[in-house]
């Protein structure tokens, strides 16, 4: 409000002020009180003023006779309060019994009840005594009902009774009443029992309440699609699996991986490979690149000119490099097999490439060192030490990274390693 509006203002009350006064003063009025003999005369004004004080005489009064029995309210306020702090500190660090004591303490205060009971439940479920907890929960379902009921389900399925926490969080989720913490014990939950239906359906409204975050909720899409493609009985069963899922859930790196395996499990190789060929196409990934390298049977010629295709882009993927040798295994090209997993092994060692390598050796007859290719491939999987196995006719090994010249949108050139 500007200057003039308060100046305004000020006029406009004390104009009403004074006509006020003017009007009072020409007539005060008259009040005449008489009770036994006693007779009390006084004007209209002066018999408002005696009650206002009247008034704030008694409120006075009442506020000082309550003010013992406010001090040990706000006392035992400021004393839960204080418990309920430790006791969530006490619960973050470890100390559960030291948890529970403090927050039982603290539900005696109503306006805590809720939140000092659903904490005392969880203090008792990790010191193991689950029974007392899920009693504590009873206590707090009063209070906080959808709360205590996550928790419940959260302390049934750690107690390994997954099964009831899905039959107790079931009729809500049919009602979409759950929040996301329901949500998400209601999908680990079914995982841990086997229905794969319900997991997928608590996905949904998983990610639109945004309540895991980004990476919190794409590990568990990948586990809930993962489990539901490996759980497909056959595979006509897991090709409607597949078109029903939506869009951004078959771009998943694990779900494609997931099915192209299990597919490819049911005889399925040419869905298989269109699935990975096509998420490479979209965006480039080692983890696709090794399913398509150990996937059998189809087309092997096809798949080698593909991968190889891919070589001129990505020269240095240790990935792509495994992949290409165990196609060239299949194909039973020893040499250039052994010429790409040797190199493979000197970007970045693995298990499956030291296989991959003794059965390039076991297909040229080199029993002795196919044996330490295995050897090594095991000992890489143990966390041992391992022994190299090229043999003097590979020579030395060229490790250096292969410059790949790519151009922009403006033809600059580009160098991509």
């Amino acid at each position: 409000m500007s200057l003039w509006r308060w100046i305004l203002l000020l006029v406009f009350v004390a104009a009403l002020a004074a006509f006020g006064w003017h009007w009072v003063a020409a007539d005060p009025g008259y009040v005449l009180v008489r009770l036994h003999g006693w007779r009390v005369q006084t004007t209209v004004v002066a018999a408002v003023v005696i009650l206002l004080l009247a008034w704030a005489a008694l409120v006075a009064a009442w506020r000082l006779l309550r003010w013992p029995f406010g001090a040990l309210s706000r006392r035992h306020r400021r004393l839960s309060r204080k418990r309920l702090a430790d006791g969530l500190v006490a619960l973050m660090e470890g100390r559960h019994g030291d948890a529970e004591r403090d927050l039982n303490r603290a539900s005696r205060l109503g306006a805590l009840r809720g939140v000092a009971l659903l904490a005392s439940a969880e203090a008792a479920s990790r010191r193991g005594e689950h029974g007392r907890g899920l009693e504590i929960l009873a206590e707090a379902s009063q209070a906080a009902p959808q709360a205590a009921r996550v928790l419940r389900a959260r302390m049934l399925r750690r107690d390994g009774k997954a099964g009831e926490a899905v039959a107790l969080l079931a009729p809500d989720a049919d009602k979409a009443a759950l929040p996301p913490g329901g949500w998400r014990e209601l999908a680990l939950s079914a995982l841990a029992v086997g229905d794969t239906r319900r997991a997928l359906a608590a996905l949904d409204p998983l990610q639109k309440s945004g309540a895991l975050g980004m990476r919190g909720y794409a590990g568990l899409e990948a586990r809930v699609l993962v489990a539901a493609i490996e759980a497909a009985p056959d595979g006509a069963a897991l090709n409607t699996l597949w078109s029903q899922l939506p869009k951004s859930q078959r771009r998943a790196t694990a779900a494609i991986d997931a099915y192209a395996r299990r597919a490819a499990g049911f005889g399925l190789v040419l869905p298989a490979m269109d699935e990975l060929e096509s998420a490479l196409r979209r965006e480039w990934s080692p983890e696709l690149v090794e399913a398509y390298g150990v996937l059998a049977g189809g087309d092997l010629d096809a798949r080698l000119r593909r991968a190889e295709g891919w070589f001129d882009l990505h020269p240095n993927d240790p990935a792509l490099l495994l992949a290409l040798g165990r196609i060239c295994v299949r194909s039973k090209l020893w040499g250039k097999a052994r010429q790409y997993l040797e190199r493979a092994l000197a970007l970045e060692p693995c298990s499956g490439a030291w296989e991959a390598l003794g059965d390039a050796h076991a297909g040229q007859g080199d029993a002795s060192q196919a044996q330490r290719c295995y050897r090594n491939a095991l000992a890489m999987a143990r966390g041992e030490t391992v022994r190299p196995a090229f043999s003097d006719k590979a020579g030395v090994i060229d490790t250096s990274a292969i410059a790949v010249e790519e151009r922009d949108e403006h033809g600059v050139p580009r160098l991509r390693g």
